[in-house]
């Protein structure tokens, strides 16, 4: 009874996890190109509209626990499965229906894509921890740049696809990506036995360590380190994805395209970011000092911003890089200092719950700091002080060896 992949069968479930990973930010980034047109065609204010945007975000926080528990009860490859259904059926809801119908419609499907898209969240690290111990970082290098290449093509394409299609038939033709991730899964994972291995590694036959527990996962200070971590990391990704535009037409004047292309450096050299952490490592750079250089170049953005805003293209490409780099680093520790399934889904779940709950919040924080103070100096700093803490407990969470004693 061997738990070890072959070669090839390692690679094949590899494809196959960043194949499913293209959908978890595909659904999400192909609305905001074609959002007015879809605030004409249903008839939303601009409070729906917001809120329509930022429910995948609260999902995010709200059902992180709830799928750790889908996780520890159907196994994660299952989980998988549930997650692309998931995602293809509120993908599809999403798109259907006009006037009251339309937007009931669009409210239920963004519900649903951000309960599955939650399951993915939670289920990828789960799943590269225990089947690539030995290329932990790599595996998750690869999936956090296969999941920025996604909201790249979903941004870019969006709008021309609109163009053609409609933007119902626009957003609704991203579901057709998550099929062929489905149907890639299946036939990937069809003789694999998510149960057995679940057995060996996680001792899912056996009585939970108290350090696996809820409890125990809340008890561990790793776990609070990595959470503080997380939450800055992505607060100050929603910070910029929703204020860089304007923050740049007002500080320096430049055209509302120019404004709106600041994006394109920022979420496509997170790609890079995700690679060089692992070639780093691999390199035998010590973690810490991957964690000290990705913390420097997110916290390069608002500090930059501040002293030198002329200089933006090279801060905000500094700062892409930061957000796809520190991704890789808080998510390799987390495995790293996890020796279970159980204990890996359950940090995971927290991280995520408390990380996304404060990173909700980023857009509308930055946006009533802005207009309190009537200028972007303050606001900048609060993103100053989001990097900072990320940074911060970055190297905190790399100094020390956490992991409890077996």
């Amino acid at each position: 009874m061997s738990t070890i992949r072959t070669a090839a069968g390692g690679s094949a479930l590899l494809i196959a996890v960043l194949v499913f990973a293209l959908n978890l930010r595909t659904p999400i980034t192909s609305l905001p190109p074609v959002m007015a047109d879809v605030a004409t065609g249903l008839g939303l204010d601009q409070t729906l509209t917001g809120l329509l945007v930022g429910i995948p975000a609260l999902c995010f926080s709200v059902v992180a626990p709830a799928a750790s528990t889908l996780i520890a009860r159907a196994g994660p490859y299952a989980a998988v499965t549930v997650a692309l259904v998931g995602v293809i059926a509120g993908t599809l809801i999403r798109s259907a229906g006009s006037g009251t119908a339309g937007v009931v419609a669009a409210f239920a499907g963004t519900v649903v894509l951000g309960s599955a898209i939650t399951v993915g969240n939670v289920v990828v690290p789960v799943i590269i921890a225990r089947d690539f111990p030995a290329r932990t970082a790599l595996a998750t290098g690869l999936y956090s740049s296969t999941m920025n290449l996604g909201s790249v093509l979903a941004t870019s394409l969006t709008a021309p696809f609109a163009a053609l299609l409609g933007w119902q038939g626009a957003v609704a033709s991203w579901s057709l990506v998550a099929v062929v991730a489905l149907a890639v899964w299946l036939i990937t994972t069809r003789r694999m036995s998510d149960t057995h291995v679940t057995r060996v590694t996680d001792g899912a036959a056996r009585t939970e360590r108290p350090d696996e527990t809820w409890g125990g996962v809340l008890r561990r200070p790793i776990t609070w380190v990595l959470t503080v971590a997380f939450a800055g990391q992505s607060f100050s990704y929603f910070a910029v994805t929703a204020w860089l535009p304007e923050l740049l037409r007002d500080l320096l004047g430049v055209s509302v395209t120019t404004a709106g292309n600041a994006a394109a450096p920022f979420q496509g050299l997170a790609i890079a970011g995700s690679v060089l952490v692992p070639l780093a490592l691999a390199a035998r750079v010590p973690m810490r000092g991957a964690a000290v250089v990705m913390g420097l170049l997110w916290v390069a953005l608002p500090a930059g911003l501040l002293l030198a805003p002329q200089w933006w293209l090279l801060w905000v490409s500094l700062a892409g890089i930061a957000q796809g780099g520190n991704f890789v680093v808080i998510f390799t520790v987390v495995a790293q200092q996890c020796r279970t399934v159980a204990q890996t889904r359950r940090t995971v779940a927290t991280v995520q719950a408390f990380g996304y709950a404060v990173a909700a919040s980023a857009p509308a924080v930055i946006g009533a700091v802005h207009a309190a103070s009537g200028g972007w100096t303050a606001a900048l700093l609060v993103m100053l002080g989001s990097t900072l803490a990320l940074g911060t407990a970055e190297l905190v969470a790399t100094r020390h060896r956490w992991r409890t004693a077996p």
